[in-house]
């Protein structure tokens, strides 16, 4: 198995959650944590407890962000006016690895930051390979017209699995995405329940 995927079902089996939404996830037939002590019975859970893991399954959701990475996101998102919460979702949705995830250009999000660091992806013509770049709305990303044919964008546009938001314009001929605006958190298509709030709350206290 790659690390890819042993990462990735490993934050699922933590979380006891199929966060992503996945038919393959391990979760579906082992809803308990990995490891020696994952069917252990676990008791009730601290405020503290409930707020770290909504911040590690939100964190979690969007691949491979360090904790680093993660904070300074936050502490943009506390400096903003309005709603921390509201604007936490908006940073996050506005990177190009989560957009080119949204748009079913690849299978995951793991796959997105991997597609954009080897190349295959523009910027308003301009090619870019940093996932964590900050898409503004009205930008449009598109596949580079060498990338246009793998096997791994052909197979992501079919797959069922998946719905595209309406804030991600998807031109499915061309391989062209524009980003329309940023999403309130009722927006976004998570498949289990985020709670940006106890995120907000765990940075906070």
């Amino acid at each position: 198995m790659s690390k890819r995927h042993s990462q990735k079902y490993k934050i699922d089996r933590r979380m006891g959650e199929n966060i992503w939404g996945r038919p393959k996830s391990p979760i579906n037939s082992r809803p308990y944590g990995p490891g020696q002590h994952g069917q252990r019975r676990k008791g009730k859970m601290s405020d503290f407890g409930l707020q770290l893991m909504a911040k590690q399954k939100l964190k979690g959701y969007y691949g491979n962000i360090t904790e680093k990475q993660f904070r300074r996101i936050y502490d943009e998102a506390s400096r903003r006016k309005g709603n921390t919460a509201e604007n936490l979702i908006g940073l996050l949705e506005s990177r190009l690895d989560a957009i080119v995830y949204r748009a079913k250009l690849v299978p995951t999000v793991f796959a997105a930051r991997q597609f954009i660091n080897h190349g295959h992806v523009k910027v308003n013509g301009v090619r870019t390979n940093i996932p964590s770049y900050r898409i503004k709305p009205g930008d449009v990303i598109e596949v580079r017209e060498k990338s246009r044919n793998m096997a791994l964008v052909l197979e992501a546009l079919e797959s069922p699995e998946r719905d595209i938001p309406d804030y991600v314009d998807v031109d499915a001929k061309a391989l062209k995405v524009t980003f329309t605006r940023i999403p309130e958190f009722n927006d976004v298509p998570y498949p289990v329940k985020m709670e940006p709030n106890l995120v907000v709350e765990f940075y906070s206290s």
